[in-house]
C-alpha cells in the first residue's frame, strides 16, 4: 500500500490529536532530563540525581491522571518502569479532552453524557469538570 494512500486515512483530528500527545510526552520528558543533567553536575552521580529524572513526569502524571480515568498514585510506576508507557496513554487521552473515546470508571458516570456533536460521534462529554478530579476550576 502507497504511503501517500496511508496518509490520506488518516483524519485531521487523528493529526492533531497525535501531535498535542507528542507535544505533552517532550514538554514532561525535555525537562526532567534537563533537571536531571542540572543535579547531576551539582552533586554528582546518584540516587539523587536519578529521583531528579523521575520527579517532573511522576508530577505531572499524578495531575494529569483523574482527566485520563487514572488514579493520581499511578504516578508511583516511574519509579519501577512503565511510567512512561502510563503517561503516554495519559497523555494520549487528556490530547482529546473535553471528549473520550474509552469507557468511563463507573463513578465517572454522572459527570459524562454521549457526546451529539457529528465530528465527535462515539465519544463521551464530560460535563461537569469540577467532579472528582480534586482540581480547581478555572473560572
Amino acid at each position: 500500500m502507497p504511503a501517500e494512500a496511508t496518509a490520506a486515512r488518516v483524519s485531521p483530528d487523528r493529526r492533531i490529536r497525535m501531535i498535542r500527545t507528542v507535544a505533552l510526552l517532550v514538554g514532561v520528558i525535555v525537562p526532567s532530563l534537563v533537571l536531571r543533567e542540572l543535579i547531576e553536575a551539582r552533586f554528582g552521580r546518584g540516587p539523587l540525581a536519578d529521583l531528579s529524572a523521575v520527579a517532573v513526569p511522576m508530577a505531572a502524571t499524578a495531575w494529569l491522571a483523574p482527566y485520563a480515568s487514572y488514579r493520581r498514585r499511578d504516578a508511583l510506576l516511574w519509579l519501577v518502569g512503565p511510567g512512561i508507557y502510563v503517561f503516554t496513554v495519559i497523555a494520549w487521552r487528556v490530547a482529546l479532552a473535553p471528549y473520550r473515546d474509552w469507557r468511563p470508571r463507573p463513578e465517572e458516570k454522572p459527570r459524562l453524557r454521549w457526546s451529539r456533536d457529528p465530528e465527535h460521534a462515539g465519544t463521551w462529554l464530560l460535563t461537569d469538570p469540577d467532579g472528582d478530579a480534586g482540581h480547581t476550576p478555572s473560572r
